[in-house]
């Protein structure tokens, strides 16, 4: 028996929260971080953007290798789960 659960849109929460914000995105074979400046239902945005190769300590005031690419587009069906970066 399926078992219904009822949906609710939170403001405020999820990717469009952090826009403008430096960001991670843990995604199923890269973590890629920059500045979150765009964000739409196929994919997202990141200016100064790069792939982060080892993340070190996330406590340091820096990826221990970022290579920075430019601007990168993510797509959301890759992300696992993100959060506020460095």
């Amino acid at each position: 028996m399926k078992k219904l659960v009822q949906v609710e849109e939170v403001e405020g929460e999820g990717l469009p929260a952090l826009m403008g914000e430096q960001i991670i995105l843990f995604c199923g074979n890269y973590f890629y971080a920059g500045k979150l400046v765009g964000v739409n239902d196929s994919f997202v945005k990141l200016e100064d953007g790069g792939i982060v190769y080892e993340t070190g300590d996330f406590n340091a005031p820096k990826w221990k290798d970022f290579q920075k690419i430019g601007t990168v587009y993510v797509m959301t069906s890759s992300i696992e789960s993100f959060s506020k970066g460095k």
